[in-house]
C-alpha cells in the first residue's frame, strides 16, 4: 500500500512507509507503557529505577525533574516496558507532540504509565534520525490532527504506527542525524554549563542567607571560605534571636516580602487572539515556567490582538506564577526573570504576578529571585495555596512570607557576584535560541532533500 508523504520534493531514491512498517522491518515495534492496574501510586519509591511519565517528556529528551521511581523487583516484573538507548517515548494523552529520545544513561528505565514507546530495531532506521523526523512541524501537526479527543488529545499504538515516515538509505539518515546532532550537542553543552552556573549561584545564596556559613565561620574565629576581607566584613560575627524563625545574624531583621515588594496581576488577554505559532507577541503562562523557577523556553502561546502597554514585559522584569493547572502546584509561586528581548514582546497575563521593588537600595532583584526559589518559601506558598484541580496563590500570600533580611549593601554584593554568572547563563540561552532556529530551519530542508548535506554542514560550521 502506497503511503502519502507529509511533504513534497523527496529524493527519488527515498522511500515512504508507515512508522510501524519501518519499525517492523528492523525487528522493533510501537507499544504502550504499563496500564494503571499494573503499577499503582503506592508502588513508587523515593530511591529506585526512574519511571518516565508524560510530565518527564521534554523536547526530544527526558526531564528528570521530580521523576517517579520503582523498585528493582517491579522493574523485573515489568521488564517488557523497560527502555533501551534509541527508543523514543511519547505521552499517550495531553501534549502529544513531545517526544524523548532515550540516551545510554537512561538504559533500563521504565516507559511509565501514560506513555508510548517506539523501538525502531536494527539496520533500517537510525534512532536519532527518527527523533528529528518526528520533530518536523508537518509530522507534529499530523500527530495532533489524528489524536483522538477534542479537549484532551489521546495517542495510541495504531495512530503512531500509521504515521507516514520518510525512509532514506541508512547512511543518509546517519548523515542528517549527525548534522542536526552537532547543533543539539552544542545546545546541550550550553545547558550543562548553565546548570553548573545555576548550582553555584543557588549554593552561594543558601550559604549566605539560609545557612549563614560566613557568620558561623567568624563566630568560630575563622575567615569565611573563598571570600575576600571586604565581603567578609559585611557579615556579623554573632547571632541573635529571630523569634519564630530562630537564630539570625546579629543586625539582620525579620522582614516580610511585602516590606520590599509589590506584586500586580496581569491582563486577561482574549482567547480568540491566541496562536500556537508565530507571528505574534509571546503570551507567558505558568506552563512556560520550569519546576524550581526560571523559564522553559518553548511551547509559547502567541497573541495577535491589541495590547495594553502596561502589560508588556521588559528584559529584566521579575515575574512569579500565581496559578498552576496541576493538582500539585508544580510551578506555583516560582519566579523567572524576563530574558533578552526578541522581535516579539513578552506579555504579562493574569496568571502571573509582576514584582515591583519598592526601593532600589533595599534589596537586590537577584536576591529576591533566589529567595523565591528556596524550600522555605516554597513550603509557605504551597501551605497557603487554594484550589483542588487548579492551585492559586495571591500577592498578599507571597508578600506575607517572612525571612531574615540583611542590610542592602550585602544584598547588592550578592547581586554583583551572581550577576556575572547570570549574564553568562543569559548569553548561553541566547546562543541556544539561535542554534535552535538554525536547527529547525535545516530540519525540513534536509528531510525533503531541498538542501544538500555539504551545504548544511557549512551552515553548521558557521554557527557552532
Amino acid at each position: 500500500m502506497r503511503v502519502e508523504p507529509l511533504f513534497n520534493l523527496l529524493p527519488s531514491h527515498w522511500e515512504v512507509v508507515t512508522l510501524g512498517e519501518a519499525c517492523r522491518r528492523g525487528g522493533g515495534d510501537v507499544q504502550t507503557g504499563p496500564f494503571g492496574s499494573q503499577l499503582h501510586a503506592s508502588d513508587y519509591v523515593p530511591v529506585g529505577i526512574p519511571s518516565i511519565m508524560p510530565k518527564n517528556i521534554g523536547e526530544n529528551r527526558v526531564d528528570i525533574t521530580n521523576i517517579a521511581r520503582i523498585t528493582p523487583e517491579d522493574a523485573k516484573r515489568l521488564s517488557r516496558y523497560l527502555v533501551k538507548p534509541g527508543d523514543i517515548v511519547y505521552s499517550r494523552r495531553g501534549d502529544v507532540e513531545r517526544r524523548a529520545l532515550i540516551r545510554k544513561e537512561e538504559d533500563g528505565w521504565l516507559c511509565g504509565t501514560g506513555c508510548l514507546r517506539i523501538r525502531s530495531g536494527k539496520g533500517i532506521v537510525d534512532p536519532r534520525y527518527a527523533s528529528y523526523y518526528l520533530g518536523h512541524l508537518s509530522v507534529r501537526d499530523w500527530i495532533v490532527r489524528h489524536a483522538i479527543g477534542a479537549t484532551m488529545p489521546n495517542l495510541n499504538t495504531s495512530i503512531l504506527s500509521s504515521l507516514p515516515f520518510v525512509l532514506p538509505p541508512l547512511d543518509e539518515q546517519k548523515t542528517i542525524a549527525h548534522i542536526l546532532g552537532t547543533l543539539d550537542d552544542k545546545i546541550e553543552l550550553n545547558q550543562q554549563m548553565n546548570q553548573t552556573l545555576e548550582a553555584i549561584a543557588r549554593a552561594l545564596f543558601k550559604s549566605w542567607f539560609i545557612d549563614f556559613d560566613p557568620v558561623r565561620a567568624k563566630l568560630d574565629g575563622r575567615q569565611p571560605a573563598g571570600m575576600d576581607a571586604e565581603t567578609a566584613a559585611l557579615f556579623p560575627a554573632e547571632f541573635e534571636d529571630g523569634g519564630a524563625i530562630g537564630q539570625i545574624p546579629k543586625g539582620w531583621e525579620v522582614k516580610t516580602l511585602g516590606d520590599f515588594i509589590d506584586i500586580k496581576h496581569g491582563y486577561a488577554f482574549k482567547g480568540e487572539f491566541f496562536r500556537d505559532t508565530p507571528p505574534g507577541d509571546i503570551l507567558l503562562t505558568p506552563g512556560n515556567f520550569a519546576i524550581g523557577g526560571g523559564f522553559k523556553d518553548d511551547k509559547f502561546k502567541y497573541y495577535v490582538g491589541e495590547i495594553p502597554e502596561e502589560f508588556v514585559l521588559a528584559k529584566g522584569n521579575l515575574v512569579v506564577t500565581m496559578t498552576d493547572l496541576s493538582k500539585l502546584g508544580d510551578t506555583l509561586g516560582y519566579p523567572a526573570i524576563i530574558p533578552t528581548e526578541r522581535e516579539s514582546h513578552y506579555l504579562h497575563n493574569q496568571r502571573l504576578g509582576k514584582v515591583f521593588i519598592k526601593s532600589k537600595n533595599s534589596i537586590s532583584k537577584l536576591h529576591l529571585y533566589y529567595l523565591l526559589r528556596t524550600n522555605e518559601y516554597r513550603h509557605e506558598i504551597l501551605a497557603g495555596a487554594t484550589g483542588t484541580t487548579v492551585k492559586h496563590t495571591s500577592p498578599n500570600r507571597i508578600q506575607a512570607f517572612k525571612f531574615p533580611a540583611p542590610d542592602a549593601e550585602l544584598s547588592l554584593k550578592f547581586a554583583e557576584i551572581v550577576g556575572f554568572l547570570f549574564e553568562k547563563m543569559s548569553l548561553n540561552n541566547d546562543e541556544n535560541r539561535n542554534l535552535i532556529v538554525t536547527r529547525d530551519a535545516l530540519l525540513p530542508k534536509l528531510l525533503s532533500g531541498e538542501i544538500r548535506v555539504k551545504d548544511a554542514e557549512k551552515i553548521v560550521e558557521a554557527v557552532v
